[in-house]
């Protein structure tokens, strides 16, 4: 088994164009005296959508790591996988995020628990015996289900884990509230941050109990842009000592967008575009997301409008902050799941990201330094 380290990051990234941009973020980190181990994550949908593999990202990673002389671990993980897609990332992966919820769609009673766990034994075991040996790190996700998890059903669910044999690392429970795609926590911070620290004592517990791996955490799935909850967080990670995983996966390719408009020129024309071509598809795209995003049709500007914008309104616009008047959620939630649009547009897209990359870059490193790492795991 490998062993992931008390705090990781997902740094999603949808063309594997900015791995040594997200890696900086976490060097940055480490000169300030805190290892924040990047995972590299990617599900099924996504490489189904821009037409890539996992070996596409194991390859992106790596090379990042190499040029910028990295000494610390990092990993690839094979994000919402399930016995129906898992095997085309079992060579290229070492991190297996295993999702049971859709049988946990309700209240978590017995039956469903049993019924959940198994399934991500049966999963876990498939992996195991096409490893070879070779170690990996299991993380279970439930963030997608109907209904919040409370510390007590998370503990009897830990419970049916260890008796399933499954040396689970990260367990991602869903929370109350809605954690919506690209935007800040929508819900009773407070309460949320009972729960957090809820759940903390029940994963401490379990791995009492049932002789769970002893580095057990949290996952907080959906986390990107999660601001208003960094600070509770932070102080309940300080009190317990715990650790946590946060998955940021969908910023990466908004910071893209953000820093080709920025750029001028040819790259803010393609971003406009981008805008358009997911304006057309909205339906299209927001379906398969519908559970994790809140887009209101009044507040999305019509493409001609997009077209006449400056470098500084698009930038504005999609930008997340909520100090800003132009910037618009409902916007940045339809760019958020709309990077089929850009996709579609094959070398084109990536070629301006080339051309733009000391934009794109600067912006990639800072969001995920600054709005994600700084405030959850170094401010005071």
């Amino acid at each position: 088994m490998l062993t992931l380290a008390r705090y990781s990051i997902g740094v999603g990234d949808r063309f594997s164009r900015q791995a040594e941009a997200q890696l900086r973020a976490c060097m940055l980190a480490a000169e300030q005296g805190v290892d924040v181990i990047p995972v590299w994550n990617k599900s099924f949908r996504e490489h189904s959508i821009i037409g890539s593999a996992p070996a596409g990202v194991r390859a992106a990673a790596e090379a990042a790591v190499r040029k910028l002389a990295w000494n610390k671990p990092f990993h690839v993980d094979a994000d919402h996988i399930n016995l129906s897609n898992v095997d085309g990332f079992i060579e290229s992966c070492d991190f297996f995020t295993l999702d049971v919820a859709d049988r946990l769609r309700g209240a978590a009673g017995p039956g469903d628990i049993r019924a959940a766990v198994g399934e991500a034994g049966r999963v876990y075991r498939h992996i195991l015996s096409r490893r070879d040996g070779r170690p990996f790190i299991t993380e279970i996700s439930m963030d997608e289900t109907d209904a919040p998890q409370t510390p007590a059903e998370l503990t009897a669910i830990l419970a049916a884990i260890a008796e399933e044999g499954i040396p689970v690392q990260t367990i991602a429970p869903k929370f109350t509230g809605r954690f919506n795609k690209g935007v800040d926590y929508v819900g009773d911070v407070s309460r949320f941050a009972e729960e957090f620290a809820g759940d903390i004592a029940a994963i401490a517990e379990a791995v009492r109990r049932y002789n769970l791996p002893p580095n057990l955490k949290l996952s907080v799935h959906s986390g990107s842009d999660k601001f208003s909850l960094y600070a509770p967080m932070r102080e309940a990670l300080r009190q317990s000592g715990a650790g946590v995983h946060l998955k940021t996966a969908g910023t990466t390719w908004l910071e893209e967008l953000i820093g080709l408009a920025e750029a001028g020129g040819d790259g803010l024309a393609l971003a406009k575009e981008v805008y358009a071509g997911a304006f057309a598809h909205r339906e299209e795209l927001c379906a398969p997301y519908a559970t994790v995003i809140d887009i209101d049709p009044d507040r999305l500007p019509r493409p001609d409008e997009v077209e006449r914008w400056t470098s500084g309104q698009y930038v504005s616009a999609l930008r997340h902050d909520s100090s800003c008047r132009e910037f618009n959620p409902s916007l940045r939630q339809l760019l958020h799941v709309g990077y089929k649009a850009a996709a579609r547009m094959g070398s084109r897209y990536l070629d301006l990201l080339a051309a733009c990359e000391a934009s794109v870059s600067r912006n990639v490193t800072a969001n995920l330094f600054e709005r994600h790492i700084r405030p959850l795991l170094l401010d005071a």
